[in-house]
């Protein structure tokens, strides 16, 4: 099966591009190599100054230095800061000087950065808030707290490692939600980084524009790593207010979006009559949540192919990507190679080089069984060997009747409506206790403007019973409800469910 989809993506992929893929142990190996093959172009734009391969390497190795003289061997190392050039930086110090890096969300205080201190047992801190170490500092007089800024006039070379040590920790909420780091080793990035160069015909020698925070896996992998990978250049969006300026000024080839962001540059595109990620624009991988057909048809239309894809941070992000995407708009893809699965009552299960090690800070003893990976996804697999997500686990809903409904999967038909951006279905009761089904949604303004001067929630309420005519009797919600704001979002834009009835 592993050689088989390794040909199905050679096809997709483009055999020019193929052939300059390469396959290495190690993300040190992968930085050490590409960064002399690249040389002289530029890897990172931040805030008005453009880093090449060659200094961004020379900086790397001096920080490495900073981390020697702290202690750094072998050991695990915070980095608590907002993307920046500096970010970047002490991610590949610490992963080349053969230590495991722990990557925080920006938005942890001090308490939190302490409580992640006890969780992940890191070793030292690269904040360029030193505030958000003092907890630590005061717990821990001899702790270090390294300003990312520090200099060091002799460089240190890079620490040669193997696949199977820790390359990264990166924070999740797992299959459960509750916090923990997923570890990573060098192996399962690497495979994160192939992955991501298949099943789109040019990766290679573009310019990405990074708006995912480098604490998500999806941004940190796909979008960052991929870059170095690719000789491509990313340029570093700072506060995602001055996202389309950024872009108008960079003219990005590529993006790495969630489907929110991709929503709401269409829906600005659609009003001003230009793409606001510019002209030179041609691919968005857009995954982490649920992505509407919808985006890869209107965005087909502006000459840009929308490939939906699917990941866990769990798996180094990437599980499989959509290469068919005009063909199956709903599917987020083929399984990628090396990566093996099995779908048991309806979830999928995996193993494969991409798969963490295990997390870190907490025990989850139900997440593996007989050595599989348990996703809690609700998954199917076409004919074509095309996977469709239909839903989670925790949010199956038990009727009165003893039906389980998975809430994802409804929505997914209701959402096929391109009036509708995003919806939610959930479990109501009413004032007698009685529970029943019940949906929300929220309009897509491009579309609602299309409609004139008619009774837009009349309107919007008869085409949903249309398609609540359709299904089957014991899924069909009692009430709809249109509103007139967002529903609430995770950091990662995902949808916070509502709580199902006791």
């Amino acid at each position: 099966m592993i050689a088989e989809t390794l040909e199905r993506y050679r096809k997709y992929t483009g055999e020019a591009n193929w052939q300059r893929i390469r396959h290495y142990a190690t993300v040190t190996e992968m930085w050490e190599d590409r960064s002399k093959e690249y040389a002289d172009r530029i890897a990172i734009r931040d805030n008005g100054t453009d880093y090449t391969f060659r200094q961004l390497a020379q900086d790397v190795a001096a920080f490495r230095s900073v981390l020697k003289a702290r202690g750094a061997n072998r050991n695990r190392i915070a980095l608590l800061m907002p993307n920046s050039y500096d970010l970047v930086k002490a991610f590949l110090a610490v992963v080349t000087s053969g230590c495991t890096a722990v990557v925080l969300p920006a938005h942890l205080q001090e308490k939190e950065a302490f409580g992640t201190k006890m969780m992940f047992d890191f070793s030292m801190l690269v904040t360029n808030a030193p505030e958000k170490g003092a907890l630590l500092q005061q717990k821990f007089p001899d702790f270090p707290v390294i300003d990312p800024a520090a200099q060091a006039e002799e460089p240190s070379e890079a620490v040669p490692c193997e696949g199977k040590d820790g390359c990264a920790i990166i924070m999740t909420g797992g299959t459960t939600g509750r916090p923990k780091g997923a570890l990573l080793s060098h192996t399962a990035v690497m495979q994160g980084i192939i992955n991501s160069a298949l099943g789109v015909s040019e990766t290679f020698d573009q310019r990405y524009l990074l708006a995912l925070p480098l604490s998500h896996v999806f941004g940190l992998i796909r979008n960052l790593l991929a870059a170095l990978n690719t000789g491509s250049t990313m340029m570093i969006c700072r506060d995602n207010r001055d996202l389309f300026r950024d872009a108008a000024m960079f003219r990005p080839t590529i993006m790495v979006l969630v489907p929110a962001l991709a929503d709401m540059a269409l829906a600005l595109s659609k009003k001003f009559g230009k793409n606001m990620f510019g002209d030179s624009l041609k691919v968005i991988i857009c995954g982490a949540a649920n992505v509407p057909q919808y985006l890869v048809e209107e965005y087909h239309k502006m000459g840009v192919s929308l490939y939906p894809g699917y990941g866990l941070t769990e798996s180094a992000n990437l599980v499989s990507g959509n290469p068919e995407n005009l063909n199956k708009p709903g599917s987020v893809g083929l399984i990628f190679p090396e990566m093996e699965y099995r779908i048991e009552n309806g979830e999928l299960w995996l193993k494969g080089k991409n798969m963490m090690d295990g997390y870190v800070g907490v025990q989850e003893d139900d997440a593996y069984e007989d050595g599989w990976f348990k996703t809690g996804d609700l998954v199917r697999i076409d004919e074509d060997g095309f996977l469709y997500i239909t839903g989670r686990i925790k949010e199956v809903i038990v009727l009165p009747s003893g039906e389980n409904i998975s809430p994802a999967e409804l929505e997914a038909r209701f959402n096929c409506l391109p009036v509708i951006q995003d919806s939610q279905v959930f479990e109501d009761q009413d004032e007698n206790g009685h529970r029943f089904l019940a949906l929300e949604v929220v309009p897509r303004a491009a579309e609602v403007a299309k409609l004139g001067s008619i009774d837009i929630n009349a309107y919007l309420i008869g085409e949903l019973q249309k398609i609540n005519a359709g299904l089957p009797s014991f899924a069909r919600v009692s009430r709809i409800e249109v509103r007139t704001s967002d529903f609430e979002r995770t950091p990662s834009m995902k949808i916070v469910r509502y709580k199902k009835c006791q």
